[in-house]
């Protein structure tokens, strides 16, 4: 049995509305259409249409396992495609789109080794925390953090966008650890100009929820700003887990409070179907998702 054959059988009938639509497009009989779906049904030992004279529906059973199927055919399609476009030279512009501190501490560089291996290819990289319109800025790709509301894209998962909370040994000398959410409004936190109270930035601590202290004594409008603080002893920061990764290493800032932080955020690189047939954006994608694959 060809479970992927059957598989793209029942896709068609999905879409097609019937067998009789669906043998047509594939340029077979409806009576083939048929042994395909029951050979599909009699592996799965589960009913996947209601048939009757005038339709036929997807069962529940039926309809989860085409909305699975469906994912699977693209990843299929996807690997086929991947034979023809190694054959193909990426060359051009390709326009990337990312949030400023992702963007410089980690796309970035990852643009500079992808320019290293396709000399043909020239990247023009914006970094802007705003959304950008793919199609109507001109951008062949662009990184976004948190849930993509545009259904019509195309949607790689990424490492997920982790923030961490830290100070410099010397600060915490001085004031004390905080080992609770509670304890931050004794202590002096830096904060980003821009941060409202919205979920990304609450803390938990147990059953409680607390948001950073807005009343901080210094504000920025770009991380790096309050890194520079914190390394300098003037106060605690929650900055992204990227943006300190070094400092950590080092040991110039120490993280805290970690079973507080705020959860993970998801992060996508998205992109149009009807562009990733490209070379250059098809390469790009398997070089960004190869380093940061979600795990």
């Amino acid at each position: 049995m060809d479970k992927l054959r059957n598989m793209e059988v029942m896709a068609a009938v999905v879409e097609a509305g019937s067998f009789a639509a669906a043998a047509r497009q594939l340029g077979i009989s409806a009576v083939m259409v048929g042994k395909h779906i029951q050979q599909l049904e009699g592996h799965l030992s589960a009913r996947l249409f209601q048939r009757s004279t005038r339709q036929n529906s997807l069962t529940e059973v039926g309809a989860a396992f085409y909305e699975d199927s469906k994912r699977v055919l693209e990843q299929v399609r996807w690997a086929e495609s991947a034979v023809e476009r190694s054959r193909a030279v990426p060359q051009g512009l390709l326009r990337v789109s990312a949030p400023f501190t992702l963007g410089n501490h980690v796309i970035a560089p990852l643009v500079a080794d992808f320019l290293q291996r396709h000399e043909q290819v020239r990247v023009d990289l914006q970094l802007t925390d705003s959304v950008v319109d793919l199609a109507g800025e001109g951008f062949d790709v662009a990184v976004r953090i948190g849930k993509v509301v545009d259904e019509g894209l195309v949607a790689r998962p990424l490492r997920p966008y982790r923030m961490v909370i830290a100070a410099a040994p010397a600060y915490l000398r001085r004031h004390g650890t905080p080992e609770r959410a509670a304890d931050l409004a004794q202590h002096q936190c830096l904060g980003h100009s821009v941060w409202q109270r919205r979920v990304e930035w609450t803390l938990r601590d147990g059953n409680e929820e607390f948001f950073w202290p807005e009343h901080a004594r210094l504000t920025c409008n770009q991380g790096d700003g309050l890194r520079q603080a914190a390394l300098r002893g003037l106060g605690l920061i929650m900055q992204p887990e990227v943006l300190l990764a070094d400092d950590l290493a080092s040991g110039a800032l120490v993280a805290v409070m970690a079973h507080c932080l705020p959860a993970a955020r998801a992060v996508q690189l998205v992109y149009a179907p009807d562009r990733r047939q490209l070379p250059k954006l098809a390469r790009f994608v398997e070089h960004v998702v190869g380093a940061l694959g979600a795990a």
